[in-house]
């Protein structure tokens, strides 16, 4: 009994945080004035590939395609370089023992507490003086600086959670440190390192606040900004085209989870045996 209810719990929880994503999707093959209407339809009544015509060659606002471009290279970018300065920072407060150690780690903890949203104006002019505003590298400097205290904090975790025992073991064995590292230590945290790097590519592709700010040209718009351009003040929005677009906006994030997710466990028992 108690297995049937935790399984049955465990299937409303499911439904109810698929019923949003179906919603979405069943709503972009719908035509515009269907959905606006009185009746709710679970099941579109007029199947219609409109929307996605609409959101992918419709020229007479920002183009989808300049926008998925833009995503892809900050998001790419970001989770890249937030890794890799997250991973050393992680390996140096972990490992090591050093003067301010734990005032780093009190630092990380308040500047993680800080809103992004509290730092825009800031953040607008600091990009201003650089010459950085509407650019990619502008945007993403901004994003790695609003990951990283996050992953920072997520890796040394995982870093602290791999004995070191393990390191001294394959020294004793005849590795280098440099080698007890990358055959030891580093299998072990690829399933730390994947985590982290999924977190950071769903934050930075769906961030909209600071990119609105920081990239308003039409050009130079991410994926969420360029979503607003269906939102009419003044008429009708157009919510299929919206639901479309947001459709589209999921499949690379699902893509990437396919993608990385064999490996945030391939890697819990790996380089940890002889051999």
């Amino acid at each position: 009994m108690k297995k049937f209810l935790l399984s049955a719990i465990a299937a409303v929880i499911t439904a109810f945080s698929i019923f949003p994503v179906y919603w979405m999707v069943q709503t972009s093959f719908q035509p515009n004035n269907e959905i606006l209407g009185s009746e709710v339809n679970f099941w579109p009544q007029t199947f219609t590939l409109r929307n996605y015509e609409t959101v992918l060659f419709d020229t007479t606002r920002s183009q989808f395609m300049p926008a998925l471009g833009n995503s892809i290279v900050v998001t790419v970018s970001t989770v890249v370089i937030a890794l890799v300065f997250a991973f050393l920072a992680s390996l140096a407060v972990t490992r090591f023992r050093f003067k301010s150690r734990k005032g780093f780690i009190l630092t990380i903890l308040i500047v993680q507490m800080i809103p992004a949203e509290a730092m825009i104006v800031s953040t607008y002019r600091v990009l201003d003086s650089w010459s950085l505003l509407n650019t990619i590298m502008g945007l993403t400097i901004v994003y790695v600086a609003t990951v990283l205290p996050f992953t920072i904090w997520t890796l040394r975790g995982f870093v602290n959670g791999v004995p070191v025992e393990l390191e001294e073991a394959a020294m004793i064995d005849g590795l280098s440190r440099s080698g007890a590292f990358w055959r030891i230590t580093l299998p072990l945290l690829a399933p730390g390192l994947v985590a982290t790097g999924v977190f950071g590519f769903i934050q930075a592709w769906n961030e909209f606040l600071l990119a609105l700010v920081v990239n308003s040209r039409p050009e130079m718009m991410t994926l969420p900004v360029w979503l607003r351009t269906f939102q009419i003040a003044n008429g009708t929005t157009n919510w299929a085209a919206i639901m479309a677009g947001s459709t589209l906006m999921a499949i690379p994030v699902i893509i990437f989870f396919l993608v990385v997710q064999g490996r945030m466990t391939s890697g819990l028992v790996s380089g940890a045996v002889k051999g």
